[in-house]
């Protein structure tokens, strides 16, 4: 039988899990999470990662198997998955791919980009502007060069920004034209499932998130790395906000307010990302055995 990639996709706080655990165990099938912060073993809390009771339900893989201080990227995870997926498609004719990271789900459907090496001289000139001019020099900057990469880019990320930047200045091009036009080639059929529901109902389940975090322990979890603050895995929702305020910059009231604010954010822009994908059927999270029953057909 044709073998068949099952992706859920959605925002930060949708209920993407919920699903993706209904349509494993209909299909008798295992889960691979492209969420590229639930990679990390050490963040557990912040990155809302699935309960014990749910990854004992359906067997998961990419949840925890890296360590917050190893160097990881969507190009490793490409070649991880889908050498993953090739041992799991042996004995499975589907399998589901779970997460909200839009770059690493296109790297498992479509492919990273072969871009242009790196210009250190100008990479280091970006990271002194970085330093002396602070993060809006290169949003405005990035504004100009590639407004349409402007606004995907997580704006609160530095090295996103260098990145881009780079290479539309050493190309000339901006960075988003450089970006995959023509997919590269896959042996399983992909199947796009994104969730969505009303924006204020999304908003309200990320603030009640956050606030369940916060409960179950997320201060103390942040307050373990703080200082380890600068390695670009702990450049994360609901981690730099907590940094700030174990800094003395901010209030906890305050931190809890900004992670509920960049939270929602996120969400946006990962819709905005998603936007772009003609490909993927949208449904209501709630609306699961309408989900199944697509699948199915």
């Amino acid at each position: 039988m044709a073998k068949s990639l099952i992706v859920v996709l959605g925002p930060t706080g949708i209920g993407k899990t919920e699903v993706a655990i209904k349509i494993g165990l209909e299909l008798k099938t295992e889960i691979i999470s492209a969420d590229s912060r639930q990679i990390y073993r050490e963040l557990r809390i912040g990155t809302a990662v699935p309960s014990a009771e749910q990854l004992n339900a359906v067997t998961h893989h990419f949840i925890g198997n890296k360590s917050v201080f190893d160097y990881y990227n969507a190009s490793i995870y490409e070649f991880e998955v889908l050498e993953l997926l090739e041992k799991l498609f042996v004995k499975k004719n589907q399998v589901v791919l779970v997460g909200g990271s839009g770059l690493y789900i296109d790297a498992v459907c479509k492919g990273i980009d072969d871009l242009p090496p790196v210009d250190h001289e100008i990479r280091n000139k970006l990271k002194e502007q970085y330093a002396h001019e602070g993060i809006e020099s290169l949003r405005l900057q990035l504004k100009y060069l590639d407004p349409e990469y402007y606004q995907t880019v997580d704006l609160k990320n530095p090295k996103r920004l260098i990145r881009a930047l780079e290479i539309s200045i050493s190309t000339g091009k901006p960075y988003s034209n450089l970006l995959r036009k023509k997919d590269k080639p896959r042996n399983f059929s992909i199947v796009k499932i994104g969730l969505n529901r009303e924006r204020n109902e999304l908003y309200e389940q990320i603030n009640q998130r956050v606030d369940f975090m916060i409960e179950t322990g997320l201060v103390e979890e942040a307050e373990k790395f703080f200082h380890h603050r600068n390695l670009n895995s702990l450049n994360t929702v609901g981690y730099r906000e907590l940094f700030e305020y174990f800094e003395g910059e901010i209030s906890l009231e305050k931190a809890v307010e900004l992670i509920k604010r960049n939270s929602r954010r996120y969400a946006k822009r990962q819709l905005s990302w998603f936007a772009r994908d003609k490909e993927i059927h949208w449904f209501h999270p709630e609306e699961r055995e309408k989900i199944l029953l697509f699948i199915k057909r």
